[in-house]
């Protein structure tokens, strides 16, 4: 049983943001403090990758535990209506992976980043390190 009444998760579920969340700003705006220059959210692209380099082909992707699957704390399944959660999430898997390879196929490299390595200071600065190396063709 929902603990909010029905207009009160709605309102919830309506500010959750698919663009422009804290940690995708947090780490743009860190990887443009060190330098690093790049396109939001091109929608020619399969997923519509958040961050994307052109000039070197390669695209970042700031994927929350929840609604993307992670196998953390962050993405367990509600408890309650499994029923309607248990597909929709395992559809965002499903069509993340698609996504991936698509892009993939196109010649295009790929990072992902989960939400809950960044919570941290030391899991962000580990993060933008690994973003670094990943940009840099290291990876």
């Amino acid at each position: 049983m929902d603990v909010l009444t029905k207009e009160k998760r709605s309102k919830v579920m309506k500010a959750v943001r698919s663009k422009n969340t804290k940690p995708e700003i947090r780490l743009r705006s860190e990887l443009h403090r060190i330098g690093y220059r790049f396109r939001l959210h091109k929608g020619e692209l399969p997923g519509c990758p958040d961050i994307v380099f052109p000039g070197r082909r390669a695209a970042i992707q700031i994927r929350g535990c929840f609604w993307h699957g992670h196998e953390c704390r962050d993405g367990r399944i509600p408890k309650s209506r499994k029923d309607y959660w248990v597909p929709k999430l395992e559809a965002t898997k499903i069509r993340d992976a698609r996504n991936d390879r698509r892009l993939r196929r196109l010649g295009w490299r790929l990072a992902v980043v989960w939400t809950c390595r960044m919570k941290s200071e030391e899991g962000f600065v580990r993060e933008v390190r690994r973003m670094e190396r990943f940009l840099d063709g290291i990876v």
